[in-house]
């Protein structure tokens, strides 16, 4: 196992901040990702923080942390709903994985409230907002146990 963390995010979360702050708050995602450096470093844990629009590339990251053997968080965003090639590259990770969602999806619209990619989490974090990264990486520590 690696002391590496990666926190994976999905579609349209580069728009943080931005995007239905109503809905996602006004922290960008640039404020997530210095959170869970603080986070990882306080752990003793690398953190590889990315995002793309794009699911290849997503699947790319999760065979990347596979070969790593690195934990992962990962906010799928929209890809959440739909997404069988994410999930498939999900299941293949013998590290723990913790799902995250700046809302509460359980209280969405009905096409938000099942997420594909929870077959594949150890856990699932939702509600919370930007918070929920911090609690996922936490999470994941606790479970891998000490170094």
């Amino acid at each position: 196992m690696s002391r590496t963390f990666y926190v994976l995010n999905g579609p349209n979360l580069n728009l943080l901040g931005v995007r239905e702050p109503q809905l996602y708050g006004s922290t960008t995602l640039a404020e997530v990702e210095q959170l869970c450096q603080r986070v990882a470093q306080e752990l003793g844990y690398v953190c590889e923080f990315r995002q793309s629009n794009h699911e290849g590339v997503l699947v790319d990251w999760v065979q990347e942390a596979r070969e790593k053997a690195a934990a992962v968080v990962i906010n799928p965003a929209g890809l959440s709903f739909r997404s069988i090639p994410l999930l498939d590259a999900l299941k293949t990770l013998d590290q723990p994985i913790a799902e995250v969602h700046i809302t509460n999806i359980h209280r969405r619209d009905a096409l938000y409230q099942h997420s594909l990619v929870s077959l594949a989490a150890t856990g699932v974090i939702c509600g919370f907002g930007p918070f929920g990264y911090e609690m996922a990486l936490r999470a994941l520590a606790q479970r891998l146990g000490p170094a």
